[in-house]
């Protein structure tokens, strides 16, 4: 629960320390006193947007410090999800409005973002303001509350994940559709360049090999010339002694030689070697002259060939090597986009799978919505009865539309104020005091749904008096036996039954307003709820009758105190 609250520099308010209680705590006063700046400092340290027009006049910041104890279970959950090393019995949550804008934010003195600090606000407290009866105006937001009261939170998810899966399925299902044509045609572009570098059946190195031997073609003439010349310079001709049979005399010279002189046997036998050498190369010259082959036209097949590389070079890359590569990959990319086939079969059976288990969940969710509307309407007719408006029958009404988000149906409130009238919207038929009573019997059928400790009523007595007003204060006495209950009223049938008074004033000194709160003792509260009944001077009798509210508060107070015991 909020224990204190500490306010500095906030609008009117130059400094202000607040200690709550259990039970109802009640805050009074005059119209324009501040009321609802105490509902703004509050808003603003759980994280809620605020202004740099909140930072009072002259100064260069505003302080807001909230102290928490008896905390719930959600906040250490949210503690461990940000890494916060705090107490399990008290909190202290810090917010500093600057007057350039700026703002800051601390979970016991540790900094932190807004965001998150809103996170841990949103299990502390939960503030009810006359901008609530805005919720029954909006028809989109009726489906929320009857979700909350049926505790269709875990069958929602389930069925959004499917909706979402479903919807992803088919946005790829889609895609892949529309590039349908753009894949076919590309297909054609890749079987058509596969075979033509496949019947160019290339190899590496092949076209070296085209080159050299062309090159020879064109060169034969001289090639054979001087092969001839080679041929008859080892072998010799006619009467002409050859290079073979003059190294082999010498040979044997010098073995002869060598007989004697024993320093020449080495190069004898160096020169043998030499002479065998030229022997064997006089037959491989010879047998080139034999072998060789130069049709011209051959030459022209080497020519067309060349010319064939050349044109598959110069379409798919500077090399065979390079052309090659082309081939690998486009043979690559065809398989990768038959692959598109199989998972456009896949897609559309996923698709459908998903589509037929989203119907389900969706079905599933109608009727648990119309179970739990059932016995939500039950409830709120009670709480209407209570709160003096018998006559008024509320409906929910269900409207079948396409999967969206949250189902397959709109959900809109609609009540009928008179009997015998067919139930209409409510933002047609009801007053701003039937919107404050519906929203609040809505508040409290809901209130066994969480475990938010702190609750914040900001006039919900709006446009209500008399008899109503009193059933409105005996609902949120109720409310505070189990729970802390934060209420601020303008009607004394209310401020009777708190546990805790605040009455918010305000003065002008020096030419600046300064708003103050303070807490009432008995004597103070019965002339607060003596001034909230009269207009003028008040009188003996006035204070008598507000010390007679009081006592009745109390008397009620003791009365629910003891149907929680029993219970």
């Amino acid at each position: 629960m909020l224990s204190h609250l500490y306010i500095q520099n906030l609008a009117v308010i130059e400094k202000a320390s607040i200690d709550f209680t259990e039970g109802m705590n009640l805050f009074t006063g005059e119209t324009g006193a501040g009321k609802s700046i105490i509902i703004d400092a509050i808003n603003a340290v759980l994280g809620g947007r605020c202004s740099r027009e909140l930072v009072r006049r002259g100064t260069s910041k505003a302080i807001i410090v909230a102290t928490f104890q008896n905390l719930p279970p959600a906040v250490m959950e949210i503690a461990q999800k940000y890494g916060w090393e705090i107490s399990e019995n008290e909190l202290l949550l810090q917010r500093e409005i600057f007057a350039d804008g700026r703002t800051t934010a601390r979970v016991d003195g540790l900094p932190t973002t807004v965001a998150a600090m809103r996170e841990l606000g949103g299990v502390l407290i939960n503030i009810h303001g006359q901008h609530d009866n805005q919720i029954l105006l909006s028809t989109e937001r009726h489906i929320d509350i009857l979700d909350r009261f049926g505790e269709l939170d875990e069958l929602l998810k389930d069925y959004q994940y499917q909706f979402q899966k479903k919807g992803r399925l088919l946005q790829e299902l889609n895609q892949i559709k529309q590039e349908q044509e753009r894949r076919e045609a590309r297909v054609a572009e890749i079987h058509a360049c596969i075979a033509e570098i496949e019947e160019g059946d290339l190899e590496p190195g092949e076209e070296k090999e085209l080159e050299a031997d062309a090159h020879a073609i064109r060169n034969s003439a001289l090639i054979v010339e001087n092969l001839e010349e080679a041929y008859r310079t080892l072998q010799g001709w006619e009467d002409n002694e050859g290079g073979n049979d003059q190294v082999e005399r010498a040979a044997d010279c010098l073995e002869e030689a060598a007989k004697y002189y024993h320093e020449i046997s080495e190069p004898a036998k160096r020169l043998r070697e030499i002479a065998y050498e030229l022997a064997e190369l006089s037959h491989t010259v010879s047998h080139c002259m034999r072998s060789l082959d130069f049709d011209s036209n051959r030459l022209d097949a080497i020519e067309q060939r060349l010319d064939e590389i050349y044109q598959l070079k110069k379409k798919y890359g500077g090399t065979i090597e390079a052309v090659l590569d082309v081939l690998q990959k486009s043979k690559d990319e065809l398989a990768d986009i038959e692959l598109y086939d199989s998972r456009l079969n896949e897609l559309m059976v996923g698709q459908q799978a998903a589509s037929r288990l989203c119907d389900r969940l969706a079905q599933q969710l109608t009727d648990a919505r119309k179970q739990a509307a059932n016995t939500f309407v039950r409830l709120i007719s009670k709480e209407l009865f209570f709160l003096d408006m018998d006559g008024v029958r509320m409906e929910v009404e269900f409207t079948p539309c396409e999967l969206y988000g949250k189902g397959k149906e709109q959900i809109s409130f609609l009540a009928s104020t008179n009997v015998g009238e067919p139930p209409k919207p409510i933002s047609k038929i009801a007053s701003g005091g039937e919107l404050s009573r519906m929203m609040l019997a809505i508040k409290n059928v809901l209130a066994d749904k969480d475990e938010i400790p702190t609750l914040i009523f900001d006039e919900v007595d709006t446009g209500v008096s008399g008899s109503a007003a009193q059933k409105i204060g005996l609902k949120l006495k109720q409310a505070s036996v189990y729970r802390q209950v934060i209420c601020v009223t303008h009607l004394s049938q209310i401020a009777a039954l708190a546990d805790t008074h605040f009455r918010i004033s305000k003065s002008v000194r020096d030419g600046r307003t300064f708003t103050e709160i303070s807490s009432l003792d008995e004597s103070g509260r019965i002339q607060e709820i003596a001034r909230i009944m009269f207009a003028g001077e008040i009188t003996p009798l006035m204070r008598k009758t507000a010390q007679e509210m009081i006592r009745h508060g109390k008397i009620i107070s003791n009365k629910f105190r003891m149907q929680e015991h029993s219970n």
